[in-house]
C-alpha cells in the first residue's frame, strides 16, 4: 500500500509539473520567438540548485534576448539564473531584472508561517511538493505574495485565506492562477 502512495505521489508531481507550461512567462504577455529556446531556457531556471518555493523566476524572450524577472532569496540563485541563460546556444544577451529579497528574520518568520499555514490547508499541500513546486510564495519586508498555478479557483481563493491568516504579514497579494486560464 505504501509503494502504491509512493507511485501515486510521483504520478501526480510529475502530471502536475509537465502541465504547467505557464511557468517562464511574465504577466504582460510575452512574445517567445523561439520555443526551443524557451523549453531551455525554463529547464535551466528550474534546475538551479537552491530554486525553491520561496523564490519566484520568470523570463521573456525577444530575438536572442531574454530577460529574466522575479524574486529570489539567495543572491547566488540570481547570478546562477544569469549564467546558466547566458551559456544556451541561440542567447546573445541577457538582461537580468531577478530581485535579491533583503535579508530579514521577520520575512523568514513570515515565509515559514504561510508555507505552514498553506500546507495545512485542504489539499494545497500538492502544490508545494517537489523540486519545482507550482505555488510560490514571496515575502518582501512583511509583505506576501503568492506566485504560481493552480488547478482551480477554489485551491486559488484557499490559499489566499491561508495566507491572510499568517499573523505579522502586512498584505497578501494573490497572483496565482488558474490551469488553462489566459493570462491577462
Amino acid at each position: 500500500m505504501k509503494t502504491f502512495k509512493s507511485i501515486l505521489v510521483v504520478i501526480s508531481v510529475t502530471v502536475l509539473l509537465g502541465a504547467i507550461p505557464a511557468f517562464g512567462q511574465v504577466r504582460h504577455n510575452p512574445v517567445v520567438s523561439n520555443p526551443q529556446l524557451a523549453k531551455k531556457v525554463r529547464h535551466e531556471l528550474v534546475t538551479l540548485p537552491y530554486y525553491g518555493v520561496f523564490d519566484n523566476l520568470a523570463y521573456n524572450i525577444n530575438g536572442s534576448t531574454v530577460t529574466l524577472y522575479g524574486q529570489v532569496v539567495r543572491p547566488t540563485t540570481r547570478s546562477s539564473a544569469e549564467g546558466r541563460v547566458k551559456q544556451l546556444p541561440g542567447v546573445s544577451r541577457v538582461v537580468n531584472n531577478i530581485k535579491v529579497l533583503p535579508l530579514s528574520s521577520f520575512d523568514d518568520g513570515i515565509r515559514v508561517a504561510t508555507l505552514r499555514s498553506i500546507a495545512r490547508t485542504a489539499g494545497l499541500s500538492r502544490y508545494l511538493r517537489g523540486a519545482n513546486p507550482s505555488l510560490h510564495i514571496v515575502v518582501d519586508r512583511g509583505h506576501v505574495t503568492l506566485e504560481g498555478v493552480v488547478s482551480n479557483s477554489s485551491d486559488r481563493n484557499l490559499a489566499n485565506i491561508a495566507a491572510r491568516s499568517v499573523p505579522g504579514a502586512f498584505s497578501v497579494t494573490n497572483n496565482l492562477r488558474v490551469e488553462g486560464e489566459n493570462i491577462g
